[in-house]
Formats: structure tokens, C-alpha cells, sequence
């Protein structure tokens, strides 16, 4: 019986000795990341049998386990991702949204300031100061948006870098991983099913960290390794085999890169939007939904500032008496040749409608069969022509014209971005003021004869561009009675009488002008070339007029009718940055908040308490010093059969 209690005490020590090292393991690691609370686990031996009943032996220790859930560590990774992804999408969106929300730096300003010089020149037509200060405040205006756009493009460059070093993290964390499953695979084997739970928190902490920088799912095998998959189930680790991501060109776009998936020394373009959660997958949105949008939305005013005021100067007359000229820079869509492209056709486009203009890029693609072109922002598909088509084909998508090539292989692509560039490239094209056509190329006169009541207008240019060939040829109209009139020199010319009905518009030569009153028989109209320009301001007027003409589809949206104005197009789309960016400051708040009572929840099982750890130390404490005096008792019991037997 001594014996029994000799080793009944010896095993409670050795329990206590056990339970005090665990908490002492669990205090010095409260401030680890990702470690679990340990707990040893103790089994009560058989006991002996004897004619009294059964004497217990004492007890052994079975193990020491972590405090883990499972179920709340994954819910922790699930909201620490979209948690990562929210606030590195809103750090980024802030860089927009400081800078476009600067009143001082804005566009709309200068574009305000330039109108407002068009409206000074328009009272003053003849004012070549008033016309130096239109061209000061155009290069004003283009400079702005060039630093805009530049702007955005330093955020490109800058989100390029990032997405390479989020990809490096990626695959260091996956590599670490990969060796941690080796090492707890080993340990596993040699402590003959025990767990490593330490080497266990450590790979935790690596797929957690992980888990920041992309979304992942893990797998637990059967030999105590986890398998980790990114994206659309691509495996990033298996067993201690460490697979890896690179940052590789866009096929499509060479100013972008993608991710791609590394195995067996073969790299694969990854699906993006597969890429979801943590800082990459921030990176990847940030750029395709919203960096890119907004250097769409910027260029797509530029151009419609720079169109309609090119298109309206040509319209008229400058100082020296000439048909006007473009202004601004005319800046052409960017097309991008596919990286895989075979064929040796080289694609063209231009802008046909500058109203039906949206801020998508666009896709053509040639399957051996179809031209099809894809509007990237909705993919909507538009079918172009067939491979039997006569080529060079023309075609138009949302006022893009594009011209397909021949020579166009199976599988061949092109990028087309209608205004990606077209703030970075507009221009001012000349230094000279006369150049502004303030004046009408033509003008109407009244016969100094006339003897009815009818007034003919001063007549306007017809649109679109370009201008009718005959459009100063003079062109005379006589009234044969008060109800109908002939008409020479318009061409083609008009045979016979022309009914008269007031206020209806009468257009010949690419002009139109309107007659009003009761003209007599033998009132003589004439409308012919405008020679005394110098004082004319209608053209300016209409050029100043475009401030308010609605000249673009609404927030970027898609139809050839123009719904808003250039500074209104500017305010939607600072507008739309501006509730984006507010959208996820709300939404990162809250997934913080969220954050923070998950890993609350998951503490209370799996952190360590140190007021709890310091209570085990003394419970400990006085266990073990309990079984000593228990020895101590049995040493004194055999003390004491020994001087019986002297």
C-alpha cells in the first residue's frame, strides 16, 4: 500500500509540475498573436482491486490541447479579409476623392473661367485681348486636366507597385506555410499523434496574415498539414509543396498588369474578380472599378470640351476672315493590339458621336467567324460582321467608329478606350488669336427695296460637321406673291416656285434661316458670304452657348441623346467619387466593428486570461505541494514499519 501511495503522490506531482509549466507557457505567450490558451488534459489511472474495493493509483497526463474553435477562427478570417479589403480600397479611394473634391484644383473652375473669357469675347469680338485671354484660359483648362489625369496616372503606377509587393507577400506567407506543414507533419510522427499545438498557432497566425492579403480557404488533411486555395480553387499550398502567384502584362492592356498562378513552371492568367478579399483584391477593384472609371469619366470631358469647341469654331469665321480651325488637339481613341494577337491587322478609331460617348472601354474580338465588340462596363456584345464581311469593315458602337482590318486571325482581339488618354493629350493648337472664329461664315441681307413686312433672320451653319461645300455661294430669294418665292444659286438648284409659310426654316447650302411678316411680290432676300466679319459675334455666342447645351450622356451612361452639360458630367462624376467614397467609410466601420466583437468571441475561448492564469498558478501551486506532503506522509508510514522491524 505504501508503494501505491508513494506513486499516487509521485504522478500528482508530476500533474501539478505539468500544469504549472502550461500556465506558465500561457502567460509568457498572452501577448503572441494567434496563440491559443493550452490545457493539459489528465486521466484518473485504474484503480487496484483489493478486498477492500478498488484504491485509486493516481493519475496521468494524456496531453496538453489548445483552446481552439474552429468554427470562430474561420468566421474571425472571413471578416478580417473584407475588413483588409474595405480599408485598403477606402485609403485608396481617399487619394481620388482629396483630389477631385479640391475646389482649388478642380476642373470645373477652369472650365468656368474659360467660358467665362467666350462670354467677355462675344461682347467684344473685335477685342484681341479678349481673344488672347480665351487662349489663355483654354491652356489654363488643359493644364489642369493634364494634372488631374497625371495624378491618376502616379496612383496607376503606384497601385502597379502594390499589387507586385501584395503578390510577393503572398507567396512568402505560402512558402512559410509550406514548411510549417513539414515540421508539424514530422512532429505529429514522432510524438506518436500528439499535437504541435504551438507549431499549430503559428501556421494559424501565417494563414491569417495570409488571409489579409487575399481571401483563402484551407482544408485540413488527414496527416495534420492544411491545404491552402486562392481564387477559383487554385491550390497556393499543398502539404509542404508551395505553389505561387506573379504579377504578369495584361494580354489585352499593356499599361496593367495582372496576377497569375504559378505551378510546374507554367503561369496562367487568374480570372481577377476571382481574386477577392484582403489588400490584393483591393488593389485589383480599386483599379478596375474605380481608378480607371475615373480617368474615363475625367478624359470624357476633356474630349467633349475640346469637340464641341473645335467643331463649333469650324463653324465660323475667324479675324481674318478665313473658316475657323480646331482649337484643341484632336485626340484619337486608344487602341491596344492583343498581346496574343496573330494576324497582322492593325485596328482604327476615332469619335464619330462625342454625345452617345460613354466612359467604357471596349473590347473587339475575332473568333474565326464573328467581329464582336463588348462595351466592358455592362458586357453588352454587339455583333459587327461576319467573316464573310468585305473588309476594311466601318462600324459604330456608342458614337466610337471603328474600322476592322483585314488580316484579323481566330482569337485576335483589340482594346479600345475611347477617352482613356484624352486628358493626358489635349492640347492647345495655336497661339495666334484671330484664330477664333467669332463670326458666322455667312450673313442675310434685306433688299433696300423691299416694300412688305418680311424679316429674314441672320441664318445659322447646319450641323454636323463638315461644312457644306456651297455654303457661301450666294444665294437669292425672291418673292413672286406673298405666298411663295423662287430661289438661285442654291445648289443643287431648285426648280420653280417655293411655298411661303411664315416662320417655317428655310435651309439651302448647309445654311438655315427663317422668314417672318408678308413679304410683297418682288421682296428680294440674299444670303451670301460674310464679309464684314470683324464685328460679327454669332459664333461666339453659340461658342459660349455650349456651357449650358447639354453635350453628354449622363453619367457616363449610354445613347446618343446628351442629357447633361460638361460641367454637369465634371459634378456627376466627382459626385459618384465622393459616394464611393463615403459608401465604404461607412461600410469599413462597420466590418471593423465586426471584427473586433468576432474576435472577441474567439478570445474568450481560445486567449489567455492572465487574472484566470495566475489563479491556476496557485491551484497548481497547492497541488503540488499537497501530493509532496503526501509522499512525505508515505515516506514517514515506512519509517515506521522499519523500526517495527528492528
Amino acid at each position: 500500500m505504501g508503494s501505491n501511495i508513494y506513486s499516487a503522490s509521485l504522478s500528482g506531482m508530476n500533474a501539478a509540475q505539468f500544469a504549472l509549466s502550461t500556465t506558465q507557457h500561457n502567460i509568457a505567450n498572452a501577448n503572441t498573436p494567434g496563440y491559443s490558451r493550452q490545457t493539459m488534459l489528465v486521466n484518473s489511472r485504474a484503480a487496484q482491486a483489493t478486498g477492500a474495493g478498488f484504491v485509486g493509483q493516481g493519475v496521468d497526463v494524456t496531453g496538453v490541447v489548445r483552446n481552439y474553435d474552429q468554427f470562430l477562427t474561420t468566421q474571425v478570417r472571413q471578416e478580417q479579409t473584407q475588413a483588409s479589403y474595405l480599408s485598403t480600397y477606402l485609403t485608396s479611394m481617399k487619394q481620388i476623392d482629396n483630389m477631385v473634391a479640391d475646389p482649388a484644383a478642380g476642373v470645373s473652375p477652369a472650365i468656368q473661367n474659360f467660358f467665362n473669357a467666350t462670354n467677355a469675347l462675344a461682347s467684344n469680338p473685335e477685342s484681341i485681348p479678349a481673344r488672347q485671354t480665351v487662349l489663355s484660359t483654354a491652356e489654363a483648362t488643359v493644364n489642369r486636366f493634364q494634372a488631374m489625369d497625371q495624378r491618376l496616372t502616379d496612383i496607376s503606377n503606384s497601385l502597379t507597385t502594390q499589387i507586385a509587393s501584395s503578390v510577393q507577400t503572398v507567396n512568402t506567407y505560402a512558402t512559410q506555410i509550406a514548411t510549417l506543414n513539414n515540421s508539424i507533419k514530422s512532429a505529429i510522427a514522432t510524438a506518436q499523434g500528439q499535437q504541435p499545438n504551438d507549431l499549430l498557432d503559428q501556421r494559424d497566425q501565417l494563414v491569417n496574415l495570409l488571409n489579409k492579403e487575399i481571401k483563402v480557404s484551407t482544408q485540413q488533411q488527414t496527416d495534420g498539414s492544411m491545404s491552402v486555395f486562392v481564387g477559383n480553387g487554385q491550390a497556393l499550398v499543398v502539404g509542404d509543396q508551395a505553389m505561387a502567384l506573379q504579377v504578369v502584362q495584361n494580354p489585352a492592356d499593356p499599361s496593367k498588369v495582372d496576377v497569375a498562378y504559378l505551378n510546374n513552371g507554367k503561369s496562367v492568367t487568374m480570372q481577377q474578380s476571382s481574386l477577392q478579399g484582403g489588400n490584393l483584391g483591393a488593389y485589383l477593384t480599386f483599379r478596375d472599378q474605380s481608378l480607371e472609371p475615373a480617368r474615363n469619366a475625367l478624359g470624357r470631358v476633356a474630349l467633349g470640351l475640346a469637340t464641341n469647341i473645335n467643331q463649333q469654331n469650324q463653324m465660323g469665321l475667324d479675324l481674318n476672315g478665313a473658316l475657323g480651325a480646331s482649337i484643341f488637339k484632336d485626340v484619337l481613341p486608344r487602341v491596344d493590339k492583343g498581346l496574343n494577337n496573330a494576324g497582322a491587322g492593325v485596328l482604327t478609331a476615332t469619335i464619330s458621336n462625342m454625345a452617345a460617348v460613354t466612359t467604357s472601354d471596349y473590347q473587339l474580338k475575332f473568333d474565326g467567324a464573328n467581329y464582336t465588340m463588348t462595351r466592358m462596363a455592362d458586357n453588352q456584345l454587339t455583333n459587327l460582321g461576319t467573316a464573310a464581311s468585305v473588309m476594311p469593315l466601318t462600324q459604330v458602337v456608342d458614337g466610337v467608329s471603328v474600322v476592322i482590318p483585314a488580316g484579323m486571325f481566330a482569337g485576335d482581339s483589340f482594346l479600345i478606350r475611347p477617352v482613356a488618354n484624352a486628358a493626358r493629350d489635349m492640347g492647345v493648337l495655336t497661339t495666334d488669336p484671330t484664330k477664333l472664329a467669332t463670326a458666322a461664315p455667312m450673313i442675310s441681307t434685306t433688299a433696300t427695296t423691299n416694300t412688305g413686312t418680311g424679316v429674314i433672320t441672320a441664318g445659322s451653319v447646319n450641323t454636323p460637321l463638315p461644312l457644306n461645300a456651297n455654303l457661301q455661294v450666294p444665294v437669292t430669294i425672291t418673292f413672286t406673291s406673298a405666298t411663295s418665292y423662287t430661289v438661285t444659286g442654291a445648289l443643287p438648284a431648285v426648280a420653280g416656285a417655293v411655298a411661303y409659310t411664315e416662320g417655317v426654316p428655310i435651309t439651302y447650302n448647309g445654311w438655315t434661316a427663317t422668314i417672318t411678316g408678308t413679304p410683297a411680290a418682288g421682296d428680294v432676300f440674299n444670303v451670301k458670304s460674310n464679309t464684314t466679319a470683324t464685328g460679327d459675334n454669332r459664333n461666339a455666342l453659340l461658342m459660349a452657348a455650349l456651357q449650358t447645351q447639354n453635350l453628354l450622356a449622363s453619367s457616363g451612361g449610354v445613347g446618343a441623346n446628351a442629357t447633361t452639360n460638361l460641367q454637369g458630367a465634371y459634378s456627376q462624376f466627382v459626385g459618384s467619387i465622393g459616394a464611393k467614397t463615403q459608401e465604404l467609410l461607412v461600410t469599413s466601420t462597420a466590418q471593423d466593428a465586426m471584427v473586433t466583437q468576432t474576435v472577441a468571441t474567439q478570445q474568450s475561448v481560445s486567449g489567455v486570461n492572465l487574472d484566470e492564469e495566475a489563479a491556476n498558478l496557485l491551484r497548481y501551486q497547492r497541488a503540488y505541494q499537497a501530493a509532496a506532503k503526501a509522499m512525505q506522509i508515505a515516506n514517514t508510514m515506512f519509517d515506521s514499519l522499519l523500526t517495527l522491524g528492528r
